[in-house]
């Protein structure tokens, strides 16, 4: 075999390699890119009050004050314990819900099943703008406005859960239901033991989506809440920076104790989180 053709498979085998080496310049420089902003903010937490002003990014006197002072001045635990326990009850609500939902629109044969699907599912189109001045109006009817219930009770089924559930359920094939019914389980065992922990994947995707969505919400929890003690974290962060006004060092502190929680969700659940943007995408 002559060299003139050994050279075109090396120059092949090259191509590989340097795509590779602009595809990780490209990651890296993204990563840069998403990664500054939350650096800056840290970074701006631990200066004081005359050093936010200056033309430098890294603080000259670096101190912790002002985090004793934003979680002994301000009610930001309050705010926390507000958000996490609302995010809890969501997720908790969604998960039993939105499941039981899906399965009987995927498993059950009944008229109408695939009109009432339709419906649920045309609801993901609804701006949540748009809903917000009935949830006001009916949260003063039942009486229930500036309480934990009125912040979770728009949250507690998603439409989204149902449409994502049901793909899973359909795709469980119906032949283990029907071993099941021959050993005398109800729908509701068919449901609990054999169909939920089949779909495990797809759950543990939807708690923490809306984990995460019901943490961060702040256009409801701000028109429900009129206490001070009944802010959630969002709500609490946005009043105190405008009264904060040009205390950025506090601002900034504030902000980066509300980050986190999600950093460190994200940590541990960094696996589930990559693979539920996955199945959203190839499932329904």
């Amino acid at each position: 075999m002559t060299s003139t053709q050994i050279a075109p498979r090396a120059t092949t085998k090259r191509r590989p390699r340097q795509a590779a080496w602009w595809l990780y310049v490209v990651l890296i420089l993204g990563g840069v890119i998403t990664a500054f902003p939350f650096l800056w903010m840290f970074l701006t937490s631990l200066k004081t009050y005359q050093d936010v002003f200056l033309p430098n990014i890294i603080p000259t006197q670096p101190t912790f004050d002002n985090y004793s002072e934003v979680l002994g001045k301000t009610g930001f635990l309050r705010w926390f314990l507000n958000s996490v326990g609302v995010a809890v009850a969501t997720t908790i609500s969604v998960l039993i819900f939105d499941s039981m939902v899906a399965y009987t629109l995927a498993k059950l044969r009944f008229p109408g099943k695939e009109i009432i699907f339709v419906l649920i599912l045309s609801t993901i189109m609804i701006p949540t703008e748009m809903l917000v001045i009935p949830w006001y109006l009916g949260a003063l009817k039942l009486g229930i406005a500036d309480s934990y219930f009125a912040i979770a009770l728009p949250g507690m089924i998603t439409a989204f859960g149902i449409f994502l559930l049901r793909g899973f359920f359909e795709s469980i094939p119906d032949e283990l239901f029907d071993a099941g019914r021959l050993d005398g389980l109800s729908e509701f065992g068919l449901y609990w033991r054999i169909g939920l922990p089949l779909v495990t994947p797809a759950l543990a995707a939807l708690a923490i989506f809306n984990f995460l969505g019901n943490y961060n919400a702040y256009l409801w929890p701000l028109i429900i809440i009129q206490s001070q003690e009944m802010r959630t974290l969002p709500v609490g962060i946005a009043l105190f920076s405008s009264e904060a006004g040009t205390q950025w060092h506090l601002i900034m502190t504030a902000s980066s104790l509300a980050v986190i929680p999600v950093l460190i969700v994200f940590a541990i659940f960094q696996k589930q989180i990559i693979e539920g943007v996955v199945l959203t995408g190839t499932k329904g």
